[in-house]
């Protein structure tokens, strides 16, 4: 069973399986910190977005090297965007995203499918069929990671799917501890999305109660 799991690390260098691992902790810890809409899902992401950018790109898994990559600009503008305040309230708690937004979304898929393929075509790079997987989740994981930074309950949906996926993926091109990341980062999404759902339903409820008041 050991064998089954981790026998593709044999011939990994030590110093890239402590940087995996060390992705894999900030990573669940960012994902922890995102369920419970605490601005510590940023720090604790960037840390691990930079590691699995360098790892990534390292083995030649480019689609999943540039979503990292765009998760760590994302989550500096997300860090600044979930601190704004108007005196003592913050200026953008959970929400619905609005129709504009949700074509803004549709928009990010597209570009971001079409980009990716071109570079994998470019590069030669579609030689496994989870290089096509890996630009569907490319492109999940971009609009996941948008309307994170815009504090969208949505984003806990494409986060949900494209994890679910990533759990077998990454177990077949041979990341063990990364692979039982994403059935972790699955389980958190799913009460992540509920956690926000009773935010987003008390922050209505407190709204009401103020109109009736006044």
């Amino acid at each position: 069973m050991i064998d089954f799991f981790f026998a593709q690390y044999a011939n990994y260098p030590t110093s890239e399986i402590v940087l995996e691992l060390m992705g894999v902790f900030f990573g669940l810890a960012s994902v922890w910190f995102a369920k419970k809409d605490n601005i510590w899902v940023f720090p604790t992401g960037l840390v691990s977005t930079f590691i699995y950018a360098y790892l990534l790109w390292k083995w030649e898994l480019l689609g999943d090297s540039m979503i990292n990559g765009y998760y760590f600009i994302m989550s500096l503008y997300g860090w600044y965007h979930w601190t704004r305040k108007k005196g003592d309230v913050v200026e953008f708690p959970v929400s619905v995203a609005t129709k504009s937004e949700h074509k803004i979304a549709a928009v990010i898929f597209v570009l971001t499918l079409v980009f990716v393929f071109l570079v994998y075509q470019y590069f030669d790079k579609f030689t496994n069929w989870y290089n096509y997987v890996d630009t569907l989740l490319t492109a999940l994981f971009f609009v996941g990671m948008w309307l994170m930074a815009k504090r969208k309950i949505e984003n806990w949906i494409f986060w949900i799917i494209g994890d679910f996926i990533s759990i077998p993926l990454y177990f077949f091109k041979g990341y063990t501890f990364t692979s039982l990341q994403y059935l972790i980062f699955t389980v958190l999404a799913v009460f992540g999305y509920l956690e926000w759902k009773g935010i987003l339903n008390n922050q209505q409820k407190q709204s009401g109660e103020a109109a009736v008041l006044e």
